[in-house]
């Protein structure tokens, strides 16, 4: 087992030093103390009876577990973390950020080290095999998704559901009838992630209600990923004039391709992009898109983990509905092109 010297030497600092950042008894500065405390969640230091007895009742730390799995888009991610560390920041608690894949051992190895106060956690899976053990901890936890049974579980997210069907009757009223999906990647699909499963649902759905023509696949990165979904997309239904892109990596390769095959944007084909502002306004045509809200819901996140370490009452289901924001991407067909 890890002892506090060997803390201390990943941590480059004294033992002494990794005791007071245990017990509190003495002010560590902020980047000092998130250096002892990611050696110990590295090494799985489990700090003895006595050590736990000195220790204050409040860390002042978050967890954030936000795995990096190769089916990620980091910059998005990121954008999830800094709203997480800064709204944080303002309660004057620091943030230990996670992201190894380690399922449940990590948890607990966190948990069980008493070096957080709480857990937020991000990439849910629709039968997340980390929620039971979240249950047991004695740290309150809140999830950024929105998986199938999260029975005494706080989850915040953008309503994906909603936002389909916002893209989908933003692109029937401009007259679009035969619209494709750019779906996430096929492991996305494969993991069952919460955003992709929701926003599939909200999209299939909306096409019958709104008798509408669609067709989904999912998009493997990169340009060759971009170039067999586009064709899979127009052999399954002939004559689009609409895409609906949920897939941030595509957009780039997207948009090349179309130009590169004489496919106008928006006079040939409109699109719906959802995505982080940011994207949406950085591409060669300024897209019409659906934000990917991470300030709103990472900053929800961390005030709901507030409201529980301070025994206050929160809604344990936390939806933000979806903001469309028209720009270049999508115009008005005639009848006659429907």
């Amino acid at each position: 087992m890890p002892t506090i010297n060997d803390v201390a030497k990943a941590a480059g600092v004294s033992p002494s030093t990794v005791s007071y950042v245990l017990s509190g008894r003495r002010p560590i500065s902020a980047e000092t103390r998130a250096r002892v405390q990611a050696a110990i969640a590295e090494l799985g230091f489990h700090p003895h009876a006595g050590a736990r007895a000195l220790a204050s009742s409040k860390t002042n730390v978050i967890a954030l577990v936000a795995p990096l799995r190769v089916d990620v888009n980091v910059p998005v991610i990121m954008q999830f973390a800094t709203a997480v560390v800064t709204a944080a920041r303002s309660y004057n608690h620091d943030v230990l950020l996670l992201t190894k894949d380690e399922g449940t051992a990590g948890l607990e190895r966190v948990a069980h080290s008493t070096m957080v106060d709480a857990l937020i956690l991000m990439d849910l899976e629709r039968d997340d095999l980390r929620i039971p053990a979240l249950r047991k901890l004695k740290q309150p936890s809140v999830l950024i998704g929105l998986p199938a049974d999260h029975t005494g579980i706080a989850c915040v997210d953008l309503d994906f559901g909603a936002a389909a069907r916002a893209a989908l009757a933003h692109l029937a009223g401009h007259g679009h009838r035969r619209i494709g999906l750019v779906g996430p990647s096929p492991a996305v699909y494969k993991r069952q992630t919460t955003y992709a499963d929701r926003f599939l649902t909200g999209f299939l759905e909306a096409s019958v209600d709104l008798g509408l023509q669609t067709v989904t696949h999912p998009c493997e990165p990169g340009a060759e990923g971009v170039r067999s979904c586009m064709a899979d997309l127009d052999a399954e239904l002939s004559g689009l004039t609409a895409l609906v892109v949920h897939n941030e990596e595509a957009l780039r390769p997207l948009l090349d391709l179309l130009h590169a095959t004489g496919r106008r944007v928006p006079e040939d084909v409109s699109i719906v992009a959802i995505c982080p502002r940011d994207v949406a306004t950085a591409m060669p045509v300024n897209l019409t898109s659906i934000d990917i809200p991470a300030h709103d819901v990472g900053t929800l996140a961390v005030e709901t983990v507030m409201r529980l370490l301070d025994g206050r009452r929160v809604e344990y289901t936390r939806l933000l509905e979806p903001r469309l924001v028209e720009r270049d991407s999508c115009r008005e067909i005639s009848a006659s092109h429907r």
